[in-house]
């Protein structure tokens, strides 16, 4: 699937599985995207779907199919339409994913998309045998910081590329509390156990959430288009923080008891063919703001975001030894703003979801699927990204042993090739 372009499709029919808050998002920046159209609705519960039809009503588009229920996604993928867009709770990603291709679907994937290695393995090989895409919905790689810093990886302006490091830093145990006494108003369910993410958490240790940071420094450096990950080694804090979260505003409840596993802080090495390195941290429990770090360094330069800095040699052989000031470093980033914001930008900004770049991954899938393109991102690169899930869990588990990273190109992937975007 390395450059695979399917026939053009140039009115697209998409169909969503997963109406919660993403799902409906997405929805309502989908229906807004040129020749696209929304013609079949799915999730868990009917009502659901009902409140998106309504919304679908409200904007004078035509309703979509509807379908509900445990094994309503099955009956969407096998229904008339080009693309499932798959927003599901983290278990049924592969199951969704799989289905659709088999049916003869392209597939977007939420992120991480698979978990174990076997299931990242099962996506590349029958998106192989199916000739379907199946693609990663990363929406970071389209951040305005992160193609800034890679329209000057293209100028030469870092030199030889070393290091770089990324993060998901985002504190989530408010969002998973309030949910869950969400779903306890809304479907008069109870405990803990009926939040995945909090479940989740309870038995895993390592970053599984790897793929927000990882997948533009994977575009940075080339992985799958010239260079390959190797191995990995993993070590990660004690968990104190959701405890200590819950405690404070659930005391007595059951949620007060829980103990998950998973370390507050994940700190993931990885180790790169080129000899390049990757530091991926994950922290979610934790009262610290939001960062995705994305810093780059180079033998004459360095970039970093939240907030954004940078600096620059001025010639080779030379130290750069302060960091820009923030009048020029705004020059520089204006400087190398990437095509796609600065066509696309304005608009992106207007559509929203996550300051645009939800807009702007759901323009460039739906316009590669049109134009009969390659993906920006194919099922190689899901299945390295999303492979940090078990490998990191497996580096943890052995007092942070080295691990080795499958190359789900089988070599293919070594080839120099450019990122079409």
């Amino acid at each position: 699937m390395i450059d695979f372009a399917d026939k053009p499709i140039p009115e697209l029919k998409l169909g969503i599985v997963g109406l919660g808050q993403r799902g409906a998002d997405a929805l309502h920046t989908l229906a807004k995207l040129p020749h696209v159209s929304v013609v079949a609705l799915c999730d868990y519960h009917p009502e659901r779907v009902e409140l998106q039809q309504a919304w679908l009503k409200e904007n004078q588009l035509p309703p979509a199919r509807s379908y509900s229920g445990a094994e309503g996604y099955r009956a969407l993928c096998e229904s008339e339409l080009d693309l499932v867009y798959n927003v599901t709770p983290w278990a049924l990603h592969v199951p969704v994913a799989l289905y659709a291709m088999e049916h003869g679907k392209h597939v977007a994937t939420e992120v991480p998309c698979a978990f174990t290695v076997e299931d990242c393995w099962r996506l590349v090989e029958t998106s192989e045998r199916t000739r379907r895409h199946c693609v990663p919905l990363e929406n970071c790689c389209y951040g305005e910081v992160e193609l800034m810093t890679l329209e000057m990886i293209r100028a030469g302006l870092f030199g030889e590329l070393k290091h770089a490091e990324c993060a998901y830093i985002h504190d989530l145990r408010k969002w998973c509390y309030d949910e869950l006494v969400m779903n306890e108003i809304a479907y008069g369910k109870t405990g803990y156990f009926d939040h995945w993410r909090l479940k989740w958490n309870e038995t895993h240790v390592g970053n599984q959430y790897p793929t927000h940071g990882f997948g533009p420094c994977c575009w940075y450096f080339d992985v799958n288009r010239g260079d390959k990950i190797e191995y990995l080694v993993s070590l990660e804090s004690q968990p104190c923080g959701f405890a200590d979260y819950a405690a404070a505003k659930l005391p007595g409840t059951e949620l007060a008891a829980l103990r998950p596993a998973m370390g507050d802080m994940n700190t993931t090495l990885v180790k790169l063919a080129s000899g390049r390195s990757i530091m991926i941290q994950h922290d979610v429990a934790s009262p610290r703001p939001y960062s995705r770090i994305n810093l780059v360094s180079g033998t004459r330069g360095i970039v970093t975001d939240y907030p954004l800095r940078m600096a620059f040699a001025s010639a080779p052989g030379e130290s750069a030894h302060k960091w820009f000031t923030s009048a020029r470093a705004k020059r520089w980033a204006k400087k190398y703003q990437h095509e796609l914001w600065r066509t696309e930008g304005e608009q992106a900004k207007i559509v929203g979801g996550h300051g645009g770049m939800d807009f702007l991954m759901m323009l460039r899938l739906t316009g590669n699927l049109q134009q009969g393109r390659p993906m920006d991102m194919d099922v190689y690169d899901l299945a390295s990204w999303c492979s940090i899930c078990e490998l990191s869990e497996r580096s943890v588990r052995s007092r942070s042993a080295p691990v080795d990273i499958p190359d789900f190109t089988r070599g293919r992937g070594m080839t120099k090739r450019a990122l079409m975007l």
